[in-house]
């Protein structure tokens, strides 16, 4: 290792002196290198095993790298879903003295996936209609904190399962630029037109590889985004006047806004001269109204769509123990304990890597509603537990991080979004078929 080398990195992690940064990451050793699903990238991106995490190594310029290390703080600063920094490394050099590239190292987003890993044998409409609007929601929440990305696509873009929606989380930050004063419609639109074109092509990919359902419109999916993004951007931005006497559509404003997934953090209200009729707008929205609910309640971290889906069951579980009127957090934590743990700490130890448990009490909960219409009566929890682990979750795909032996590269099937298998892409890591089943 040579004496030049510099590492700037976010926490002390004696490991990255470990790593091999005087090889190049293309001869990296499977030792080092930790086998999963990625998506195409410019640039040479592996994962490697880092004091027992996960960590995706990708090499850059010294320039480019210490831009995104530094972007990524400020996203992260300003709760955008990213993945997390680690660390720059420069000054690298090979055995014979000879530089090699600088890497950024940013942490792997534990269950998530690039989005060629979550289709099956063909695209189906409805797995690409949630992952562009899973998108035009990230692509949202970036412009409403003055972030122009410049380069918007799914291959750009990592997704979480999210309560049967995925939600999405930015990748590369490295054309991105904020702006302290907002973006322009220009800045906005023209991240629309990179997102439309970027989707196009990428669906078009598929298709070409025989991946796509027959009858699906590629610029049709691509256009998704666009209106998505709009009505979404509209609800947070647009603003409303009505009569004075219609005080009441302001609640509903927020209630509204609330139910997107959304809290106001300001709001500019005026009324006219002649107190006739008043404007308002919102000036700061904030996203994850139900997760900070939840949070709050719980103590537990999720996605948006899923902390909605645990509320709904927790003011259930309110109503059904008649405790209307005892104290939120009281019944929340009676909640946990009685309903939510049990749930989660009734997975067998080796299906625990199938999803993270917040999903898996989700399904256990779809699960449970399906079988009661089928059977015309509620069925016990506890029994719909027992069917959803021997029918369902035994049969899915690990999507946590697995860190089982090294491989070297094999032409092995990866498991799709429904357990159908497809043919894995050629920009791949290897992944253990052990792994998979």
């Amino acid at each position: 290792m040579s004496d030049a080398l510099s590492i700037t990195a976010s926490e002390v992690d004696p490991g990255l002196l470990t790593l091999p940064w005087s090889v190049p990451l293309a001869e990296w050793p499977s030792s080092t290198i930790v086998s999963l699903p990625k998506g195409l990238s410019r640039h040479l991106v592996r994962f490697a095993n880092l004091s027992g995490r996960v960590v995706a190594v990708k090499e850059t310029t010294v320039e480019m790298a210490r831009r995104e290390y530094e972007m990524l703080g400020n996203l992260h600063r300003l709760d955008v879903p990213c993945v997390d920094r680690v660390a720059v490394i420069a000054g690298r050099t090979d055995a014979s003295g000879e530089p090699l590239p600088a890497a950024l190292v940013t942490a792997h987003l534990k269950f998530s996936l690039p989005y060629r890993a979550l289709f099956t044998q063909v695209l189906r409409p409805d797995t690409a209609t949630r992952l562009v609007d899973a998108l035009a929601v990230l692509l949202v929440r970036l412009h409403n904190v003055g972030f122009f990305w410049g380069d918007v696509s799914l291959s750009n873009t990592l997704f979480r399962r999210d309560a049967g929606a995925f939600a999405a989380y930015l990748v590369d930050a490295e054309t991105g630029e904020l702006h302290e004063g907002g973006l322009t419609l220009g800045q906005r639109e023209h991240d629309l037109d990179v997102a439309r074109t970027n989707i196009a092509g990428e669906i078009m990919d598929l298709e070409a590889g025989g991946r796509l359902e027959g009858g699906v419109d590629a610029v049709e999916i691509a256009d998704g985004i666009l209106s998505s993004y709009h009505s979404l951007w509209a609800a947070l931005t647009d603003q409303e006047s009505f009569s004075a006497a219609e005080s009441w559509r302001l609640t509903e404003r927020v209630q509204r806004l609330n139910a997107l997934g959304f809290d106001i953090g300001e709001m500019s209200i005026q009324a006219a001269p002649d107190g006739t009729r008043v404007s308002i707008q919102p000036k700061v929205v904030d996203a994850g109204h139900h997760q900070r609910r939840l949070i709050r309640l719980t103590g537990l971290d999720v996605e948006e769509n899923q902390a909605r889906r645990l509320l709904n069951d927790l003011d259930e579980f309110r109503a059904r123990v008649s405790r209307l009127g005892a104290d939120e957090e009281m019944v929340a934590h009676e909640w946990l304990t009685r309903v939510f743990e049990p749930v989660v700490k009734a997975i067998p130890y080796d299906l625990r890597a199938k999803l993270e448990p917040a999903e898996v009490f989700h399904q256990v909960l779809e699960h449970r509603w399906y079988m009661s219409q089928e059977r015309g009566s509620s069925v016990p929890l506890a029994e719909a537990l027992t069917s959803y682990i021997n029918d369902v979750l035994r049969h899915r795909r690990d999507e946590a991080t697995i860190m089982g032996p090294p491989t070297e590269t094999l032409a092995i099937p990866i498991i799709d979004d429904d357990d159908a298998e497809i043919e894995p892409d050629a920009e791949a890591d290897a992944i253990d078929w052990r792994d998979l089943v």
